[in-house]
């Protein structure tokens, strides 16, 4: 028997419905990492002696990371899961900082539906939160996904 993928379809998505990811924490080796990755060496990521001198007190998380573990932490849901056709747009701002040592995690809120004139497929708008341990939000956003639809909708 073949693995059936476990995302949801357009349909099964109502909106107000919200999922909340598992928690992960920043480290040092996230930040080292994503700064070879991308380039971006920006000494609020990697000086620490710079970092001190700054309104957070030392070094702060790419906040392109912590969008990036978040996208992570949505997939990990299984909510997507072999029925996601496009992510149409992403759109956020950065609400705080992650700091090193910081537990993310994720809610996503369904804001939006909307039908495509293509029978297969629909569109759902998420607001989406990335907040720390604390519960305060780092990164507050949307993310416009087209999806399948059951077949015969």
């Amino acid at each position: 028997m073949a693995y059936k993928f476990k995302g949801k379809k357009f349909e099964e998505f109502e909106i107000g419905q919200e999922f909340t990811t598992a928690a992960r924490t920043i480290t040092e080796g996230d930040v080292s990492t994503f700064a070879g990755l991308s380039g971006d060496f920006n000494p609020l990521h990697t000086d620490e002696e710079y970092g001190k001198r700054t309104p957070f007190g030392g070094r702060i998380a790419h906040g392109l990371l912590a969008v990036a573990v978040s996208t992570g932490q949505a997939n990990q849901l299984g909510i997507f899961e072999g029925t996601t056709i496009a992510l149409l747009s992403m759109s956020f701002k950065y609400t705080g900082a992650a700091k090193f040592g910081d537990t993310i995690h994720t809610v996503l809120k369904v804001a939006e539906k909307k039908e495509t004139s293509s029978p297969d497929r629909g569109i759902v708008t998420f607001d989406v939160t990335t907040l720390n341990q604390r519960n305060e939000s780092i990164v507050e956003g949307q993310w416009v996904v087209m999806l399948q639809r059951e077949e015969g909708s």
